[in-house]
Formats: C-alpha cells, structure tokens, sequence
C-alpha cells in the first residue's frame, strides 16, 4: 500500500494556492496517493438497491487478510482524522418499494459506499443517522382526522388555517398539536405534510442499506474502530429532519412550556473534533439539507472557521420528488429546487462541495 503524503509547512500561504491554515499553522494541501488497495469480495455494486442478510464471518474473514495484507494501521493512529457522516441511509428511503424511496439513492449509496472503500485506509470513523418512528407521531395519518373520522393521505399538507376550519382535527394531544402546526409556520419552516409510514423502530425498513451496513462493518474491522450510530425522529409531537435538533423545541401550550428536544451538542462536538467531515445521505432536500442547517448554524456561532471542515458529497444525495397532480401542478414545494438552493448557499458559506470520485487532500 502507498504511504499516505502528509502537509509540507511553509511560511506563506500567499505563494502557493493549494496552502491552507490548520490548527493555525501554514500547511500545504497535497493530495493522498492513489490507493491500491482493491474492492473486496464480498461488495457487489449490483446488490446495493437489495435487501439481504449481512455476511458477518465473510466479511470479518476478508476484513482481517486486508488489514494484513496491505499493512492498514489502526484508526487511533491517524494523524489527519477524517469522518464519513451518513445520514438516514436506511432502506426506508433507499430501496426501491420502500414507502419513501428517493429516486437516486440507489446509485448515491453505491458511489458513497465506493468513496468509503477507495479511502479506507484515510477514513477514521463512519457516522451513521437513524431516522426512528413509532406509529402514532404527528406527521402521520393516524395523528389526523376530518369530520368524517378519516386519517389524511399522504403528503397532505395541515396549516393552522385547515385546523381553524376543521378540516383536520387531532386524534391525539389536541392542544400540542394546534400549538406546534402554529409555532413551524411561525418560524417559517415547511407547512406540515403528512408522510408514508417509514422507517418505523423493528420494522425491517429502519435498518442501513444491507451492502452499506456490510462496507461500514469491513471499515470498522479493517480500521479496529467502532462504527457510531444515532437516532433521531422518536418525539410524536414534532418532526426531526435535522440530526441536530428536532423542528420544533419547545412548545407553549395553556400557558405552560412542554419541552420537545434541544440541539443535540455532544453529537455535534464528536463530528467537530474531526479535521474533516464528509457528509452524504438522504433526502437532500430534507433530512440532510436540515442537519446541514444545523450544523452551519451552530458552527457559526461557535466558530465560523470550522465551516472548512464540512465536505458535502454532492453526487451521494438525492432530493424528495415534488408531488404534482394529473395537470402538473405543485401539490407539495419544489423539492429538488429548494436542495440545489441550499447546496448553493453552504458553498457560499464556506462548506467545501465536492464529488465522490474527487481525491481527498490533506
């Protein structure tokens, strides 16, 4: 295996414009060498869109030759800490006839677990987002109820108009619900939209894309560092896109404040301790446009310069479909339009946009 080609220290960054500021110090990016080390066996691109059990003896097997064979250090080891931080590649959302299959995120998990593979030896831990449901939440059909006693279909969406009108009624937590369809409009977020049940807890449409869990079980194998999962999406009385913090954190209700979550730091500040984090997932237009929301935002206010840090793999995400009925006409926002704008804006703001094929530098 090639020897991984570290920073060169210089005394301006004004010669050269590959120099970049790290720690405070003045450092030239060059990029990794190409690595030669070969796809395993077990990964098949074919099987990415399928669902099957994980092959875990085969993989420890080949896990153990490779980390020999290629003389692959421990992940404790590295000098230059690298995270992948993956969000909701779950089936729900990545498999075709999933309840909620993003169009594209089967050719996004191929091309993410490939990038995955192609640096194994670069990458210090794999971050993986799990959205996690139970079936009585509030952008489900069984929260709602018309006059008639019937549940809204999927991708209704409920405004505080609708309630004030009766057209939709809560069949649980009556107040909660009025006080949080008013305090999302309010903060200028999407209008409530009732969603397919997905990803549910125990359901088999909550686990990690099978040949995702397999390249992530081969990376913590290989590397001898423990794969990091979060869930998020558990709270029924709010919508949780964001990894970081749910839409709504608290509520006002009969004078009284119900709390529904808070922006979670200590995940944030793992994801921060890193030099880098490459970011990929689903869907680009909601649950990774919303983490990375969170994650400028916070940084921002923290320090604006760890902005540098993020890379969004751009060619790994795809977008919700916008609804539209029989004549074309937009029943839900501009899904893909409202991604690439946001895409747009974290470059703008210092995020470094990039593709999996891209050589990483460092």
């Amino acid at each position: 295996m090639p020897e991984l080609i570290f920073l060169w220290k210089t005394k301006s960054t004004k010669s050269h414009p590959s120099l970049k500021l790290w720690n405070g110090k003045e450092e030239k990016m060059t990029k990794k060498a190409a690595s030669n080390i070969p796809f395993p066996s077990f990964y098949d691109p074919k099987k990415v869109g399928e669902i099957f059990l994980p092959r875990y003896d085969q993989i420890m097997k080949e896990a153990i030759e490779f980390r020999k064979k290629f003389k692959i250090r421990p992940a404790v080891e590295d000098k230059f800490r690298i995270a992948v931080f993956s969000i909701d590649e779950q089936i729900g959302f990545c498999v075709p006839g999933a309840s909620l299959f993003v169009p594209g995120a089967v050719e996004d998990s191929q091309r993410g677990n490939e990038f995955i593979l192609r640096n194994l030896d670069a990458i210090t831990d794999l971050y993986f987002s799990l959205d996690t449901h139970r079936v009585f939440q509030i952008f489900y059909p069984t929260f709602w109820i018309d006059k008639d006693g019937n549940h809204p279909a999927p991708f209704t969406m409920i405004s505080t108009e609708d309630i004030k009108k009766g057209n939709w009624t809560a069949a649980l937590y009556p107040l909660e619900a009025v006080a949080y369809v008013e305090a999302l409009e309010k903060a200028g977020k999407y209008i409530l939209i009732i969603w397919p049940f997905h990803t549910m807890l125990g359901a088999v449409d909550h686990a990690l894309v099978p040949a995702t869990f397999e390249v992530a079980l081969f990376h913590s194998l290989v590397r001898q560092k423990q794969t990091i999962f979060e869930t998020k999406g558990t709270h029924p009385l709010t919508e949780n896109y964001s990894v970081l913090e749910p839409e709504v954190k608290q509520l006002e209700v009969a004078n009284k404040a119900l709390a529904l979550g808070q922006f979670n730091a200590k995940f944030f500040k793992a994801l921060m301790e890193n030099d880098r984090v490459y970011l990929k997932g689903q869907a680009k237009s909601h649950c990774v446009k919303s983490t990375i929301d969170s994650l400028l935002n916070q940084i921002m206010r923290d320090d604006p310069k760890l902005v540098e840090k993020v890379y969004i793999l751009e060619d790994c995400m795809s977008p919700v479909p916008a609804v539209k009925d029989a004549a074309g006409n937009l029943l839900t926002p501009d899904f893909p339009d409202i991604a690439d704008q946001a895409i747009e804006q974290f470059r703008k703001a210092g995020m470094n946009v990039v593709k999996s094929t891209d050589p990483i530098m460092f």
